[in-house]
């Protein structure tokens, strides 16, 4: 049963269409405003799968991956593709759950119709293995609350020169809208 369970609330979160939504970052209102929406990143979907899954009894850590937006699996528009070149690195949150004795990432953050784009999207989990990482990490940050995930990541946030603040906002209106032509 529980093995199920965490499959379902997977899928659930999984399957809410990814968009950046900076306000969505706050884990006190960023959950609750993805549900509302029907839309969010890793960072809402990775705290709402962390509390499904804690209702089921796991152990659950925060795992904060750096990454470089220019991958080139992903076949982005030029536009945007040249955007990936100006802004900083990414910072990607997933989960690791404590699952049959070992610590297991599970990664919730594309939905599948962007898999045609070329996202590594996590189509079947078995609920017991590793999913694929959502991106390619350059490191790996474990975080046990996510207060001290927010830290890090506000931490990391506030090194951005205002050039790339600006080309971080315009690459994350322009993704969001190439996302929805995709689903369309």
């Amino acid at each position: 049963m529980s093995e199920e369970a965490r499959i379902s609330a997977f899928r659930r979160i999984r399957d809410i269409p990814y968009a950046i939504v900076p306000a969505m970052r706050d884990p006190a209102v960023g959950p609750a405003m993805m549900l509302r929406e029907n839309r969010g990143s890793c960072n809402p979907k990775h705290v709402l799968l962390a509390d499904e899954f804690r209702k089921l009894g796991l152990e659950v850590k925060y795992a904060n991956y750096s990454f470089s937006w220019d991958d080139p699996a992903v076949k982005y528009p030029p536009e945007l593709r040249a955007l990936t070149k100006r802004i900083p690195p990414g910072n990607h949150l997933a989960i690791k759950a404590f699952i049959g004795g070992k610590w297991v990432l599970v990664d919730a953050t594309w939905d599948l119709p962007l898999k045609k784009a070329g996202f590594p999207v996590n189509e079947d989990w078995d609920g017991v293995s590793d999913t694929t990482n959502a991106v390619t990490p350059v490191n790996e940050v474990l975080h046990e609350t996510i207060e001290e995930r927010v830290r890090y990541d506000t931490a990391l946030r506030s090194g951005y020169t205002d050039e790339q603040k600006a080309a971080y906002a315009e690459f994350t209106e322009k993704l969001n809208k190439w996302l929805e032509e995709l689903r369309a």
